[in-house]
């Protein structure tokens, strides 16, 4: 979309606070971190919040951060974090005090339990297409409402334009933030986070995304900001990292391996697992990158579900784990209803917002250790 695509708005005010995001700030789902960008000064970085009906409003201070990228210079960037919540609960909070403050409102999930219900949206490969747009929209008209993203990496594609443009990391911020400033969105890194240019001098991995998305990587022990685990209603949910060391002996191998006793099926029953580079795909893109991976990690523990939403050109032939194949932009839902039984349903861009292209019924394998596979047996 064009720069001055009503979507990349910038909020009114001197120094308003812009491109608001939340996610998760603990393991255990009774944090937040929000984020912003101011433009014209630091300003506050400070929040204010309050619980819906109550009178009290606290106050906790932030971090600020900024970065040079090229012939770019970011906005100067606010992570704070909101500790100390109670589980299912609505808050508000106000950003940008002192010169041009904004409100908004998120909720925290239930507490971990082993027949909370909870809902899930699944994006990834967003970017800023007019195609990005109808699928963000899609998803917030979902009659489903999720409560949270579970967004599996490529975020702006600000490296798809020349010389990485990171005003395309600005414009995406704000693109996302009517979703985003409301609801968590839990961020796992993609190619396109990269950012790794030597040829014009930008040599630092990862450098726009890890100045502007905050994770709560120190919660659960992790030594790196993009491999992770938190919690969250009835799901334990890893977010692994494709594109950084995961052999065998690396920090992400070896928190990995301490990671998976730790998840408690009577308290999360289901496990949920993220990372970019699907570990069975038999698009062009992609293909085959989830591999090793996929064979390093295969004796800790099996997924719940791969996915990658995206549009490539296939290969041919199919292979025998490919059921069905088809090149669509959009976004999925996933809906836990019990500690056994999860509803997954796919809704492609082209369709009406309430339709759903595919769907199925998931049983948790934990709680119902049967082979239902329709391959035939030999």
């Amino acid at each position: 979309m064009p720069l001055d695509s009503d979507v990349f708005a910038v909020p009114h005010g001197y120094n308003a606070p812009q491109q608001v995001h939340i996610t998760q700030g603990d393991l255990e789902g009774r944090a937040v971190i929000v984020s912003w960008t101011t433009m014209d000064e630091p300003g506050s970085n400070k929040v204010l919040y309050w619980k819906e009906h109550s009178k009290e409003k606290k106050e906790v201070k932030g971090k600020l951060t900024k970065y040079k990228f090229y012939n770019y210079t970011s906005g100067f960037i606010h992570h704070c974090t909101i500790k100390h919540l109670e589980h299912g609960g609505k808050y508000y909070y106000e950003v940008g005090i002192g010169h041009s403050p904004r409100a908004f409102w998120f909720t925290t999930p239930p507490k971990s339990g082993l027949d909370v219900p909870y809902t899930f949206g699944l994006i990834g490969d967003l970017g800023q297409s007019y195609d990005s747009n109808k699928t963000l929209t899609h998803y917030e008209e979902n009659p489903f409402k999720g409560h949270a993203v579970l967004f599996v990496g490529d975020l702006s594609y600000a490296d798809n334009y020349p010389n990485h443009d990171n005003v395309r990391w600005d414009t995406w911020g704000r693109f996302v933030e009517r979703s985003a400033a409301y609801q968590p969105w839990i961020w796992t890194v993609g190619n396109h986070e990269i950012d790794f240019a030597p040829g014009i001098g930008e040599t630092k991995p990862f450098k726009p995304f890890s100045h502007r998305y905050s994770t709560p990587y120190k919660a659960s022990n992790s030594t790196g900001p993009f491999w992770y685990s938190i919690k969250r209603g009835p799901a334990y949910i890893i977010v692994l990292a494709s594109y950084s060391a995961y052999g065998k002996y690396t920090p992400q191998f070896n928190w990995l391996e301490e990671e998976f006793p730790k998840v408690n099926r009577t308290e999360t029953p289901w496990l949920i697992v993220l990372m970019h580079a699907p570990w069975y795909n038999s698009y062009n893109y992609h293909y085959m990158e989830g591999e090793t991976m996929r064979v390093i990690t295969k004796l800790m523990s099996s997924l719940l579900a791969m996915f990658m939403l995206m549009k490539d050109l296939m290969t041919e032939p199919q292979p025998d784990y490919s059921a069905f194949r088809e090149a669509s932009f959009g976004h999925a839902i996933f809906d836990i209803k019990n500690h056994t039984h999860a509803y997954y349903a796919w809704h492609r861009n082209q369709d009406g917002y309430r339709v759903e292209a595919d769907k199925m019924l998931f049983f948790n394998r934990y709680w119902n250790p049967i082979d239902d596979s329709t391959r035939a047996s030999s």
